[in-house]
């Protein structure tokens, strides 16, 4: 980032500010965003350590916010086409000067690769690859805001589309590259076996992860050649590839067969030189199995009555994955030490797992995801069972929730079953978790109307209704002078289960008083006078 400084610090990113049809408020943000980015990269070229990754995240911060407001305003109409145009014109500098930096940035860790610390660097490398992947989306954005305003982008987008076809080509060789890597790793794992070393399972764990890398760059530069209306049958044929063999890796029999393979010739063998303590060792693992389980029901019932009644209140979420974790936990072990009696060797068991975890935990990192953020929910408990809650989009009452998802009833009684990673990264509203909700009502009487009457009816709905609280106070007040009427709002105060019964019947109560009283509730009305000439 400190290479891209004396870039950014040399581009002028103000514009003209005569611009008739651009609100003042747009222009003040625009020229308050460019100078907060200004500062930060000051700030940037000075900071060390910790406080340069916070100036990046503040500069990049900025740059998106003042990328949006250029966006809304491409999109609202009778806007000013010569002023948009030159921050168009300004973003696409910014850009392509970013990208060039980006590309000495990479060089230099390319260069330095071969020390000791080539994880680090590779790191570093694939998170500069994705910086130069988000930047050729702006571009293509950019250019499409141009091509809105009728600028003349056609030989950019040529060229943005020769870069692109030369960074897929590169990628796809990449990719190709690092899956006959991981695969040959993954035959020596697997011929290791039990002996297999800590080595050879990190390469296995690497070349993954750099594997879905470079996997996930070439996805992004082929979605932007086609928007570019390039031919990339080639390009999906690599990324079809790559899913097949990690599939294939997934599902490899051969590896889980090898394992079985040596557990039964163990069985198979002691069977038939030692029939009778063969038999005897199956009854001592069926007992060990069924005293597992009663420990385990026993474990059970003491962290349920635990978690129940312990003093940091866990919540109901929390007390059934502790209980169901005890049981499983308990039981699980007790199944290891009854195959042990049995004479299976658990050390290529472990082994085995140990290889099939990497791989089975690349192909389902979305349910990892939905795990770990299951953990997080139940961490720091946002909502628990019985609540009713707003999140992804959804509104109702939590019925049930596992490690990766969450069970919802919507109010209207249909159940969905949302996976927890869409829940934990978005806003969650917990309806009930306050005791007391207030109810927004807006009602309005007409200008002839008397107005200490209106209110003083409006009181005396609202206190009489027994579901509205005492404490805090009804406000009603004089809120409005609108066109057509003169607008009170109420503000009770309830319980959250009974918001929508106040809020109905007091508005069906105020209706049969105001008849009853002779108040008027106005409509939208306007009066058209007429003079002769």
């Amino acid at each position: 980032m400190r290479l891209l400084i004396p870039f950014l610090l040399g581009m002028s990113l103000l514009v003209p500010t005569a611009a008739l049809a651009v609100s003042d408020e747009f222009r003040s943000n625009v020229e308050q965003l460019e100078h907060t980015i200004a500062q930060d990269l000051k700030a940037l070229s000075q900071a060390k350590g910790e406080l340069v990754a916070i100036s990046e995240y503040r500069i990049n911060q900025k740059t998106a916010e003042l990328r949006q407001l250029i966006n809304a305003e491409i999109e609202a109409p009778n806007t000013d086409t010569a002023y948009l145009q030159t921050l168009v014109e300004n973003q696409l500098s910014f850009i392509q000067q970013t990208q060039a930096y980006l590309g000495k940035d990479i060089q230099r860790l390319k260069n330095a690769l071969g020390s000791s610390n080539d994880a680090e660097l590779l790191l570093a490398l694939s998170n500069r690859e994705r910086e130069r992947d988000t930047n050729f989306k702006k571009e293509l954005q950019t250019l499409d805001w141009g091509s809105k305003l009728g600028m003349d982008t056609q030989p950019r987008r040529t060229e943005l589309k020769q870069a692109l076809a030369e960074r897929a080509d590169r990628l796809a060789s990449l990719v190709s590259y690092t899956q006959e890597q991981l695969k040959q790793a993954v035959d020596e794992a697997r011929t290791a076996g039990k002996d297999v070393s800590a080595e050879q399972t990190a390469r296995v764990s690497e070349l993954k992860a750099r594997l879905e890398q470079n996997s996930v760059s070439l996805s992004t530069v082929v979605g932007l050649l086609e928007e570019l209306g390039a031919d990339t049958t080639a390009l999906k044929q690599v990324l079809f590839t790559v899913s097949g063999d990690i599939t294939q890796d997934v599902l490899d029999i051969d590896l889980v067969g090898s394992l079985l393979g040596k557990w039964l010739s163990v069985a198979e063998s002691q069977a038939i030189e030692n029939g009778p303590r063969m038999l005897f060792k199956v009854f001592i693992f069926l007992l060990i199995l069924f005293v597992a389980s009663l420990v385990a029901k026993l474990v059970k019932s003491v962290v349920k009555k635990a978690v129940s009644n312990s003093k940091l209140k866990f919540s109901k979420l929390l007390q059934d994955f502790f209980v169901s974790l005890s049981a499983k936990g308990v039981y699980t072990l007790g199944l290891l030490i009854a195959l042990s009696q049995l004479g299976f060797e658990l050390g290529p068991l472990l082994a085995g797992f140990g290889i099939a975890g990497v791989i089975i935990g690349f192909a389902l990192q979305d349910t990892l995801s939905n795990f770990a953020s299951g953990m997080m929910i139940l961490i720091y408990r946002p909502y628990d069972v019985g609540d009713l809650i707003s999140a992804a989009g959804v509104t109702g009452r939590v019925s049930h929730m596992s490690l990766v998802s969450t069970t919802i009833k919507t109010l209207d009684n249909q159940r969905l079953i949302i996976p927890n990673n869409k829940i934990w990264g978005d806003t969650i509203n917990n309806i009930t978790a306050e005791h007391h909700r207030r109810v927004d009502m807006t009602f309005g009487i007409s200008y002839a109307d008397n107005v200490e009457h209106a209110e003083k009816i409006l009181l005396d709905i609202v206190n009489s209704h027994p579901k509205v609280l005492k404490d805090p106070g009804v406000t009603v007040r004089l809120h409005l002078l609108g066109e057509s009427s003169v607008d009170f709002v109420v503000r009770p105060w309830v319980r959250p289960d009974d918001y929508w019964e106040v809020y109905w019947d007091v508005t069906k109560a105020v209706k049969q008083r105001f008849d009853a009283e002779g108040i008027t509730i106005p409509f939208p009305q306007r009066d058209v006078h007429f003079y002769r000439a």
